[in-house]
């Protein structure tokens, strides 16, 4: 049957908006603020490189992942995004950086940036050495091996746009504390005073800023360590009795390492002047979701989800857990020492706020 002329003119419309819709959907999604996300340190913003490895570390099962996309036991330590997640969606990129040891995603998923973080790892290597996870010296030698396959791809003077301009996220420091110092006999013995350990990991991290810097990162973002007294697997591990309350000389260690990470961070900007580094806070906002949960939407703050909620974390949290809560959603963490998606996404929005000038 033929069209008539009033019909097609319909037609036309409909594929011409369809048309637009499309490429404005493809405009927008093309207008990232960076052109690339680099990521590296602990379990906080790993995203399956544990997965690779010979490591007791892992979360790639589940409970793990059970509200993320396609359900999907990703590797990340939580029941959903993390915070640099919520960050990459920020940024508008279609996908987010892959765990650089993955076999998944193409060769040009690689030129928006790379996943270089392994759960367990810290600015001691020891501490990655401890649980056969990958250091941060380690990370920074696969950023190498990196660099030379964007150099191939892309060519130099393109490939050093990207790694100039990119963004750089860091997160490490828990693990050096409460996976090694607090538990290790002879770490503690040979630095009974913790702020001889604190000047170990200063200069580690002040070498490792210092290397990323001679491989072209300037946009750098650092975590501060969050309050470590009130993880409920450190509660469960190092409180006193039964009160159920943050542990003080933890969060007390977590607020002077802080000073000193900025204080060290202030260094690096003195002697390096092309470096925008930046010291993201996490410490007090999630002090603040612990102290006012209600206000925040959450509704327990003692327990993780996973299980008990009061040590299970890795292996510990599983799919046999008993006591696994159905709704995240009203736990600040997930596991004994990860939060929730819930407060991931909270996170990510002080994240986002303080770090507006490293994107700017």
């Amino acid at each position: 049957m033929a069209f008539t002329t009033l019909s097609y003119t319909k037609i036309m419309m409909i594929m011409m908006i369809l048309i637009l819709i499309m490429l404005e959907n493809t405009y927008v999604k093309t207008q990232r603020i960076v052109p690339a996300v680099f990521v590296f340190g602990d379990s906080i913003v790993d995203v399956g490189n544990n997965n690779n490895l010979p490591t007791l570390i892992k979360s790639n099962f589940p409970p793990y992942g059970r509200d993320f996309a396609n359900h999907n036991s990703t590797g990340r330590f939580s029941n959903g995004k993390l915070a640099i997640d919520y960050l990459v969606d920020a940024l508008n990129f279609e996908s987010y950086p892959q765990a650089y040891l993955s076999t998944h995603g193409s060769s040009n998923e690689l030129l928006f940036g790379a996943n270089f973080a392994s759960a367990a790892s810290g600015y001691d290597d020891s501490t990655a050495n401890l649980y056969f996870s990958i250091s941060l010296s380690k990370q920074l030698q696969y950023f190498g091996e990196y660099q030379s396959r964007i150099v191939g791809m892309v060519g130099q003077a393109n490939a050093s746009s990207i790694f100039s301009s990119g963004l750089y996220i860091v997160s490490a420091g828990t693990s050096d504390l409460i996976q090694n110092y607090y538990i290790s006999p002879i770490l503690r013995a040979t630095y009974p005073n913790i702020h001889n350990y604190f000047n170990t990991l200063l200069r580690n991290y002040e070498q490792f800023i210092e290397n990323l810097h001679s491989m072209g990162a300037r946009r750098i973002g650092v975590a501060s360590l969050g309050p470590l007294g009130c993880l409920p697997g450190a509660i469960t591990l190092f409180g006193v009795g039964n009160n159920n309350q943050c542990v003080d000389r933890l969060n007390y260690d977590a607020i002077y390492f802080n000073r000193r990470l900025n204080s060290t961070s202030q260094l690096l900007r003195n002697r390096l002047p092309d470096l925008n580094l930046l010291v993201l806070d996490i410490y007090q906002p999630l002090y603040n979701l612990i102290n006012n949960p209600i206000e925040n939407g959450f509704y327990e703050t003692r327990k993780g989800c996973c299980g008990l909620g009061i040590v299970e974390t890795s292996i510990l949290c599983n799919s046999l857990s008993i006591g696994t809560c159905s709704n995240a959603s009203d736990h600040i963490f997930w596991d004994a020492f990860h939060p929730s998606q819930a407060a991931n996404h909270l996170l990510s929005t002080y994240m986002i706020g303080a770090g507006y000038s490293l994107v700017t």
